[in-house]
C-alpha cells in the first residue's frame, strides 16, 4: 500500500489492458481539467454529456466551462436521478439524444454522475453508430471507486439487474473528490462498502489502515483521496489481468449476488442503494462460506464486525447486516427497510 495523498496531490491509476490503456486521475478540482485532457487526448472532437439532474445541478456549469475553455463543443443530455433511468426507455432516450446530437464514431460522450449514469451513457456509447468511446466523470464514491474503472457497461432488465449490457471501456476517468462534499451521508456510506471490499479481497495493510482512518475519510480529509486512490490501484490490476471476467475478476463481485437479488426485491430503488446491498451482501456471503465449511465462524464474524464498524457508523446498515449472521436474507432486508420506516 502507497503512502496516503496530501490534498494538494494529483495522482494518476493507469489501466494498462493488453492492447490499451487509460488513465483514472484523482484529486480535488480535478473537473477543471477535464477540457485540456481531452483536448490532448483527442484534438477537435466534439462531446455530449450525459448527467442526471441532481448531479447536473451541482456539476454540470463546471464540466461544461472546462470544457468550453478547451475549445471544445457540447451538448447536454439529462436524465432522472437513480436506477429507473437505467432502462430500457433511459436507453432509448439517451441513444436518440445522442444521435440527435450529432455525435459521431470520432466523438466522445461523457458520462458525468454516479453509478447509474456511467453503466447507462457507457452502453449508449458501446452500441452508438457501433461503438463510440466515452469518459467516466464519476461523481459518487461508488463510482470513483468502482463502476467508472473497468468497462461494464449496461440496463437492468425487470428479470434482474444489469443483464443487458457491453464490455467498453473509457478512454479516460476523472475522479474529483470534490464533488463528494455534496453526497448525503447515506449515499457517502454506500460507497464506503466497496472500498472496504478492496481490503477484504485480500489487502490486509489497506483493511487495517481503514480500521484508523476511517472516520478521516468519511469527514473529507486526506484519507479520501488515498483511499479511492488504493481502491482504483487494486481494480486496475485485477482488469488488466482478467478484462472481461473469466476468472479473477469474478472476486470483485463479492457480495454482489446476494446484493443484486435484494435490488431486485426492492424493485431497484432508493429503498435499497447498490452499496448498502453490496455491504448486506458480504456479511451474507460470509455466513454462507461458513454453512458449507469453507471459513470458520469465528472468522467470519469478525470480518463481518470488522466491515460493518467500518461502514460509517450507520446503526442502521450495520443491524441490519449484522442479523444475516443469525437469520435468512430477507429477515436481513425486512429489518432495513422496517428501521428505514420505507
Amino acid at each position: 500500500m502507497t503512502a496516503p495523498l496530501k490534498h494538494s496531490d494529483m495522482t494518476t491509476v493507469e489501466v494498462a489492458l493488453e492492447n490499451r490503456a487509460y488513465d483514472i486521475v484523482i484529486g480535488r478540482g480535478a473537473i477543471a481539467s477535464l477540457g485540456a485532457r481531452i483536448a490532448a487526448l483527442r484534438p477537435g472532437v466534439r462531446t455530449a454529456i450525459v448527467t442526471d439532474n441532481t448531479v447536473a445541478k451541482h456539476w454540470l456549469v463546471a464540466t461544461e466551462a472546462s470544457l468550453a475553455e478547451a475549445g471544445i463543443p457540447t451538448s447536454r443530455i439529462i436524465v432522472e436521478e437513480g436506477e429507473g433511468s437505467k432502462s430500457y426507455a433511459g436507453l432509448q432516450k439517451v441513444s436518440e439524444a445522442l444521435i440527435a446530437a450529432k455525435i459521431e464514431r470520432n466523438d466522445l460522450v461523457i458520462a458525468l454522475g454516479g453509478g447509474v449514469v456511467g453503466d447507462l451513457a457507457g452502453f449508449a456509447a458501446a452500441i452508438l453508430r457501433r461503438g463510440v468511446d466515452f469518459v467516466q466523470v464519476p461523481t459518487s464514491l461508488l463510482a470513483q471507486v468502482d463502476s467508472s474503472v473497468g468497462g461494464k457497461t449496461g440496463i437492468n432488465s425487470p428479470q434482474g439487474k444489469n443483464l443487458l449490457g457491453a464490455f467498453h471501456q473509457p478512454v479516460l476517468v476523472i475522479a474529483d473528490t470534490a464533488v463528494l462534499d455534496t453526497l448525503s451521508p447515506r449515499q457517502f456510506r454506500s460507497g464506503y462498502a466497496e472500498v472496504a471490499k478492496y481490503g477484504a479481497l485480500g489487502d490486509e495493510a489497506f483493511f487495517t489502515w481503514l480500521e484508523a482512518h476511517h472516520a478521516e475519510l468519511f469527514k473529507g480529509g486526506v484519507a479520501r483521496e488515498h483511499a479511492i486512490a488504493t481502491s482504483c490501484r487494486a481494480k486496475a490490476a485485477i482488469v488488466a489481468r482478467d478484462e472481461r471476467e473469466n476468472g479473477e475478476r469474478a472476486l470483485l463481485n463479492l457480495g454482489h449476488t446476494f446484493g443484486h437479488a435484494l435490488e431486485a426485491a426492492t424493485g431497484f430503488s432508493d429503498r435499497l442503494f447498490h452499496g448498502e446491498g453490496v455491504a448486506i451482501g458480504m456479511v451474507l456471503a460470509a455466513q454462507f462460506s461458513a454453512s458449507i465449511g469453507m471459513l470458520p465462524a469465528g472468522t467470519r464474524e469478525a470480518a463481518a464486525v470488522d466491515l460493518l464498524e467500518r461502514y460509517g457508523d450507520d446503526p442502521v446498515v450495520m443491524d441490519a447486516a449484522l442479523s444475516g449472521l443469525r437469520g435468512s436474507e430477507s429477515v436481513v432486508l425486512e429489518r432495513l427497510l422496517a428501521r428505514r420506516g420505507r
